[in-house]
């Protein structure tokens, strides 16, 4: 299954087509139109876009200013329709985040001496509280040092993030986001959804970040499409 999606967003040696977009953004359009994505100008003003299918769902990739604090420089954020149950929900965060998340929720909810969750924190930060983390022993040691999963259902989850996709998320192109850089992924409402800090700032970092998200969907469908929640 991740060899398939694998295949189809490596650039094949020596393969091109005419960039559109401004020059600084030409590598990417020419990896797009090699690989059949739609390659756009984003919803922020300097921003990219990139929109492709997987088993006929929707995906979009935009690369822009960060939407969350958390964030320095660019952000590359993903999101697609999957259609799967909207009661299966998933996070998988990297420790480093959701250690400060937990902190800076710590420290809002003791300033204002509130004993409930603050609304207008963003929904990664509540489902920190809201779910429980997890881990099961057939996913590699190393995985589990970089990265934390939190949901209501342990069984689903380990379905969707199984051996094929932890490894995408272990083996990032050299140099690489190392294991500070924000990163997020998760199911929630029928949707997939990727967050991440883009850094390093490179074609690989960017092509490498598609192809985790763009697995991750396939492995959502695959698994999780036809689970009973009963």
């Amino acid at each position: 299954m991740f060899d398939r999606i694998k295949k189809a967003l490596a650039r094949p040696a020596g393969e091109s087509s005419e960039p559109r977009g401004c020059d600084g953004d030409a590598p990417i359009s020419e990896w797009a139109a090699t690989r059949g994505l739609v390659f756009s100008a984003g919803e922020q003003a300097g921003s990219v876009a990139l929109e492709g299918k997987v088993h006929g769902r929707r995906w979009r990739l935009e690369r822009g200013r960060p939407t969350r604090d958390y964030i320095v420089g660019e952000e590359l954020r993903a999101r697609a329709q999957l259609g799967v149950h909207e009661d299966i929900a998933a996070m998988v965060i990297n420790r480093s985040l959701s250690d400060r998340l937990e902190q800076k929720a710590y420290e809002r909810s003791t300033h204002s001496l509130q004993t409930t969750i603050d609304s207008n924190l963003p929904h990664e930060v509540r489902w920190l509280a809201m779910y429980r983390e997890t881990a099961w022993q057939s996913l590699p040691e190393a995985f589990w040092n970089r990265y934390s999963v939190y949901t209501d259902r342990p069984d689903l989850a380990s379905s969707w993030i199984d051996g094929g996709l932890a490894a995408l998320m272990l083996d990032w192109p050299k140099p690489g986001p190392s294991n500070d850089v924000p990163f997020m992924m998760l199911l929630m409402q029928g949707k997939a959804y990727l967050r991440m800090e883009y850094r390093p700032a490179d074609l690989a970092t960017l092509q490498h970040a598609a192809l985790i998200f763009t697995s991750a969907c396939e492995s959502a469908l695959s698994s999780a499409l036809d689970v009973s929640l009963d």
